[in-house]
């Protein structure tokens, strides 16, 4: 099951999403009767009390999901509306907290020059980003004056904490996830703050953090997969495409520390909350490897199979 946030006619819903339309949840329970429609009284654009393992609808969620497949095709044709007809927007407007991994895959560690280490031998490394760096399907990423000629794309997958959790293991911690999104970790190489400065230690780890943090460099959606519809994330088939040209393309399955391990880790010393994302980390094929940057009027395309296509111009 697939959800997402968009704005119709003025009004944000929350809704049904396949790709090519989207049904808003609240006028398919009217239709629906009973207790689902009772719930969604009081139904708004809030994701989290859909999804599993807490979500206070869930249950409703998935009658309403039931009543609408039953529907006659020309019952249910009556419901959708397409994409085009609504402004998609980020499944979570502003998550409590953004962790982003660096160097999970071995081939895009490689691909920067350095040799990729052995999970048992290393540990996941992970940054943040601030809620402002948010940014819907559709809407532009905007290329920073500061620093604008070396702009990169990273398709990585996007986990949606469900549940709050500490201290859990690899063998449970998908049990805490409420769903799956695509994220673009939009990333400029070589910002360099005061190029004239004097140059202290650290210098590089924080130009390379900097780098990481300027508006509109997280977009993510175009919606949430439950995750009681996805047995095991690390199945899945990432591709990002700049101006309609394949740049990256790998399996999740390619991951250093896949998602239940990076959530033992960071459970570990940190109290994740639900709305929380976790970026798993992109493979190999980014644009610093080639020297191509991006540019406005660039149109990225990242997508992850079962999940969506994230789309965003550059300006």
């Amino acid at each position: 099951m697939r959800l997402a946030r968009f704005e119709h006619q003025g009004t944000v819903k929350s809704g049904l999403f396949n790709d090519h339309v989207v049904i808003d949840l609240a006028a398919a329970a009217a239709k629906c009767g009973d207790k689902v429609a009772e719930a969604a009284a009081e139904w708004d654009d809030d994701l989290m009390r859909f999804l599993p393992p807490v979500g206070s609808d869930a249950k409703h969620l998935r009658s309403l999901a039931g009543f609408i497949e039953r529907l006659a095709a020309g019952e249910r044709t009556k419901l959708e509306i397409p994409t085009d007809h609504v402004r998609l927007l980020a499944p979570i407007p502003r998550p409590r907290a953004i962790f982003l991994l660096a160097g999970n895959y071995a081939a895009h560690i490689e691909e920067g020059g350095k040799k990729a280490a052995a999970r048992q031998d290393t540990f996941p490394y992970v940054f943040m980003k601030p809620p402002t760096t948010v940014t819907n399907p559709g809407d532009p990423v905007k290329i920073p004056a500061v620093s604008p000629l070396s702009i990169d794309w990273e398709c990585e997958l996007g986990v949606v904490i469900g549940k709050s959790c500490k201290s859990v293991s690899e063998a449970d911690a998908l049990k805490f996830v409420a769903g799956y999104t695509v994220v673009n970790d939009i990333s400029d190489r070589k910002f360099r703050p005061n190029p004239d400065r004097t140059k202290r230690d650290n210098d590089q780890f924080f130009d390379w953090l900097h780098g990481k943090w300027h508006d509109t460099f997280c977009p993510f959606g175009p919606c949430i997969r439950s995750a009681d519809s996805l047995a095991d994330p690390q199945t899945l088939t990432l591709e990002l495409r700049l101006n309609g040209q394949v740049k990256q393309h790998a399996s999740t399955g390619q991951m250093i520390f896949p998602v239940a391990a990076v959530i033992e880790f960071l459970s570990s010393f940190v109290t994740l909350e639900p709305g929380d994302i976790i970026s798993t980390g992109t493979p190999s094929g980014v644009g610093s490897a080639t020297g191509t940057f991006l540019k406005s009027g660039d149109v990225l395309e990242a997508e992850i199979s079962g999940i969506g296509l994230l789309r965003n111009p550059v300006v």
